[in-house]
């Protein structure tokens, strides 16, 4: 196993050198990127080589190193060429053609990176209109039996809380499922709501907003990988090695449509919210 991942580190670090040698802008990314990868896409032990992995990967970097990133054409494209050829050689399959997003965490330093890998399974048929959906849903009951499996938040881009209730309330308040303590965030700021096989985050008119990949949203149905700002504080959700469901089987990638999600820059409001 140790074999394998090293081969996988030193191939990628192969790549990405010949391809990539004044991009990364550090030795110290280049090092944490292909680690990161490496260990992602390589089965856990105990489990078969069969097993496809991950199909999100986000990178989570400070805001300058982003920015550099994204003004360096094809960046993204190309990472996600290495990754698919690496893979390849190493016969390792994805859930689904795999995809590389950029996140902007303004906790992490300026030469740290975190790769964030997750998996994206979805239904578009299903899917479609959830949203719109989403007010009319009542009932727990419903939504419980529904709950997306091995969901997750990823707070201050280490803690990970698990999803395994129906509603989940985000606040500032104590009483809240999940309790994040700083001011810009609303005593009652968010709501995480299973609805047909999905999460959908809904905003409980906050004073700071809440944030989908960069854009401010009343409701939005999630998806593996998707950042979320709660007036500034970041969040990830993921969801590790889904079981499968017979919903599910008729699967497919993004159309192009929704598959291409704005990079998420999270930003330190000034105002304080007194809610």
């Amino acid at each position: 196993m140790k074999d394998k991942l090293t081969m996988l580190e030193n191939r990628l670090r192969e790549l990405i050198e010949i391809r990539m040698v004044n991009v990364l802008f550090g030795l110290q990314a280049e090092h944490m990127i292909v680690q990161q990868l490496a260990a992602a896409i390589q089965p856990p032990e105990g489990e078969s080589d069969e097993k496809p992995r991950p199909n999100v990967y986000t990178l989570l970097a400070h805001p300058e190193t982003i920015a550099r990133w994204q003004a360096t054409p094809d960046f993204s494209e190309t990472l996600l060429e290495i990754l698919k050829a690496v893979a390849s050689e190493a016969n390792v399959r994805f859930a689904s053609p795999p995809e590389i997003t950029l996140a902007a965490d303004e906790s992490l330093e300026l030469d740290n990176v975190r790769v964030v890998a997750s998996y994206r399974v979805e239904n578009l048929g299903e899917t479609k209109g959830v949203a719109d959906e989403a007010l009319q849903e009542r009932g727990d009951e419903e939504s419980s039996a529904n709950l997306p499996e091995n969901a997750f938040l990823i707070v201050d881009s280490v803690k990970v809380f698990p999803l395994n209730k129906s509603v989940i309330n985000i606040g500032r308040r104590l009483g809240n499922h999940l309790v994040i303590n700083d001011p810009r965030v609303s005593r009652n700021h968010a709501q995480l709501r299973a609805i047909k096989g999905r999460f959908v985050l809904f905003d409980l008119d906050s004073t700071g907003g809440t944030y989908v990949n960069g854009q401010r949203v009343s409701q939005s149905v999630l998806y593996p990988g998707d950042v979320i700002s709660l007036a500034g504080v970041p969040l990830i959700f993921g969801q590790d090695n889904p079981v499968p469901r017979p919903d599910l089987v008729d699967t497919a990638p993004l159309s192009p449509e929704s598959g291409d999600r704005p990079t998420a820059i999270l930003r330190n409001d000034t105002e304080k919210n007194k809610k």
